[in-house]
């Protein structure tokens, strides 16, 4: 059952959707000032400090919650569609994340569409990764998650550093991950009315404007089309109303057939990243200690540390 809060918020971006303009492109700098807009709007959980660093070149920034001195580290991925986001919109996420899993969080500002299209995300992350193994972080130690768009980048980047013989994280977590940029999967007509968040019309533009010459199918672009063979244990969660919803699906299923360990988790009636609402949201507190406890599960100090409860 719903909580009321989830309802309050459901009848409140019901409105907004109805109220939106049903027409127009990608308005890429609206997009940009909206998301960030959001992430000051959704305030995290706990006390956090961040501070700002290059991460081999790539503008990076530390989300650490008051009190974590673990070397259990979170490479974040943001989402917003490959052309918006930033560490500044998705700070409040990370640090929740970080504090149910006992960990810091590097977010990175990897670079955007339409100024730069695919791969250069996918570098961007590759890199961050890279400087957190020469830094002396243990992969073992390491969690790559990412939402949305950032999410099929989390898959991506796993798949690169497979294909390049680098050493695997502990764990990767998906939310409500965006891994099929031909936007084929069934879900995108059957919840086109359910999902509130994301215009179908807008998010292919978006995908537009990211591969620019590449093909929709490209597997480091769209990874559902990709071999995962692999890649670490993988927790994947995604609202039963959203037009994703088969882009979990599919990842999920070609994830278990390549032998990988995947939990699917489907929260029924939530929305696109409905996470990003822990302030107000009990079923986003109750998604992110599902996410720290899987975390915890997958690194070399789950013996001696649990999980903060947020209910």
């Amino acid at each position: 059952m719903l909580s009321w809060q989830a309802h309050t918020l459901r009848s409140l971006l019901s409105a907004r959707r109805f109220l939106a303009p049903k027409l127009g492109g990608q308005d890429v700098e609206s997009a940009r000032t909206n998301l960030d807009m959001a992430g000051e709007l959704w305030r995290p959980i706990i006390h956090m400090d961040h501070v700002e660093t290059l991460a081999n070149g790539v503008p990076s920034e530390w989300v650490i919650p008051a009190g974590m001195g673990s070397e259990r580290v979170i490479l974040y991925l943001h989402g917003g569609a490959y052309n918006a986001g930033s560490t500044r919109s998705h700070r409040a996420l990370a640090a929740n994340i970080a504090y149910a899993a006992r960990a810091r969080a590097l977010t990175i500002d990897y670079r955007l569409a339409p100024e730069h299209p695919y791969p250069a995300a996918l570098v961007d992350a590759f890199s961050a990764y890279r400087w957190l193994l020469d830094e002396g972080f243990r992969p073992e130690q390491i969690a790559v998650t990412g939402d949305s768009a950032g999410g099929g980048l989390t898959i991506a980047l796993l798949t690169a550093l497979c294909e390049r013989g680098y050493p695997m994280p502990a764990a990767a977590v998906v939310l409500s991950p965006w891994t099929d940029l031909s936007t084929s999967g069934a879900s995108w007509q059957e919840n086109a009315e359910a999902d509130y968040l994301i215009h179908g019309s807008k998010l292919k533009e978006a995908a537009r404007l990211y591969l620019k010459d590449a093909s929709p199918q490209t597997p480091l672009a769209s990874p559902v089309y990709a071999r995962l063979e692999g890649l670490p244990p993988l927790l994947i969660q995604v609202g039963s109303d959203e037009v994703l919803l088969s882009d979990s699906e599919r990842l999920a299923e070609n994830a278990r057939l390549c032998g990988v360990d995947v939990t699917l988790e489907i929260w029924e009636g939530m929305q696109h990243v409905w996470q990003f609402a822990a302030s107000f949201l009990p079923e986003a507190r109750q998604a992110i200690e599902k996410i720290g406890e899987f975390i915890l599960e997958q690194t070399s100090a789950k013996q001696v540390e649990k999980s903060p409860a947020y209910a």
